[in-house]
C-alpha cells in the first residue's frame, strides 16, 4: 500500500510539467498575436475557457499534493497576516470566475476598499479589524487550501450571498463561512465528509458539489489540531466552522 500511494503522488506530480506547457502555449496564443495571427473571438473564447481549466487543474494538483504531505505529517509552518490570507483565497475564486474582480482584488489597500469591491459580488465579510491585521504562524498552504475549499463551495450552493467571518478566540482562529443555499438534511451531515459522497443526484451536479472537497479539508484540520462544525437544514443554507489552535 506505501509503494501504491508514492507512485500516485509521483505520477500527480509529474502532471504540473504539462498541465504548464498547456497553460502557456494558450496564453501565447492569446497574447502573442502579432506574432502567431489573429484570433476570432470564439477562437479567443475557446483559449480562455482553456486557460481557466488549466488553472483549476494546477491547484487540485497542487491541492492532492498537500494533503500527502499532510498525511506524512510534514508542516511548513510561516507568519502571514489574516487579510492576505483572505485576499489571496478571493483572487484565486474569481480569477475563474471573474477576472475583472480578481485584478480589483488584487490592488485593495484596505478592508473598507475590499468591502466595496465585493459588494456587487453577493460576497459579504465580517472579521474582527484586530484579527484582520493580525499575523499569525501556521501553515499556509494548509490553511489556503481549507479556507478556499469552503469558500468555493459556498459560491457553488448558494442562492445569492457568501458570508466570511473571522475571529481569534482563546488561542484559536476561528473562520466561519455561510451561505444561503438549498441546505444540507441533518441525515447528510456526516456523509457529506466521506470522500466520495455528494449531496447532487446528477454527475453534472455531483462535479460541482461538496465531494472530495470537504473529505480533504478534514485530512488537513486534524492534521493540523483544528475542527469543523457543520450547522445546516434542508432550505436553510449551510454555515461552516473552522477553529485551528494558533
Amino acid at each position: 500500500m506505501p509503494n501504491t500511494t508514492i507512485k500516485t503522488e509521483i505520477l500527480i506530480h509529474d502532471l504540473k510539467v504539462p498541465i504548464s506547457v498547456i497553460d502557456a502555449g494558450a496564453k501565447s496564443l492569446l497574447n502573442r498575436q502579432d506574432s502567431y495571427g489573429p484570433l476570432t473571438e470564439k477562437q479567443i473564447k475557446v483559449l480562455k475557457r482553456i486557460i481557466r481549466n488549466t488553472l483549476t487543474t494546477q491547484r487540485l494538483v497542487n491541492d492532492v499534493l498537500e494533503l500527502g504531505r499532510s498525511r506524512e505529517g510534514v508542516m511548513i509552518r510561516s507568519d502571514f497576516s489574516v487579510s492576505s490570507l483572505v485576499i489571496a483565497v478571493l483572487v484565486e475564486i474569481f480569477d475563474l470566475s471573474d477576472p475583472g474582480v480578481a485584478d480589483l482584488i488584487r490592488k485593495v489597500k484596505s478592508y473598507e476598499g475590499l468591502e466595496q469591491v465585493l459588494g456587487s459580488t453577493g460576497v459579504r465579510l465580517g472579521f474582527d479589524r484586530k484579527m484582520w491585521k493580525t499575523s499569525v504562524h501556521l501553515d499556509a498552504a494548509k490553511v489556503k487550501q481549507i479556507l478556499r475549499n469552503l469558500v468555493t463551495n459556498a459560491f457553488k450552493h448558494r442562492a445569492s450571498v457568501v458570508e466570511i467571518l473571522g475571529c481569534i478566540k482563546e488561542k484559536q482562529m476561528i473562520l466561519t463561512i455561510r451561505d444561503d443555499g438549498r441546505g444540507i438534511p441533518p441525515a447528510n451531515h456526516q456523509r457529506i465528509f466521506e470522500t466520495y459522497f455528494t449531496t447532487g443526484e446528477s454527475i453534472e451536479t455531483a462535479i460541482e458539489s461538496h465531494g472530495l472537497g470537504l473529505a480533504g479539508v478534514m485530512v488537513l484540520l486534524k492534521d493540523m489540531g483544528g475542527g469543523l462544525v457543520l450547522k445546516s437544514d434542508d432550505g436553510k443554507g449551510a454555515e461552516f466552522v473552522v477553529t485551528i489552535p494558533l
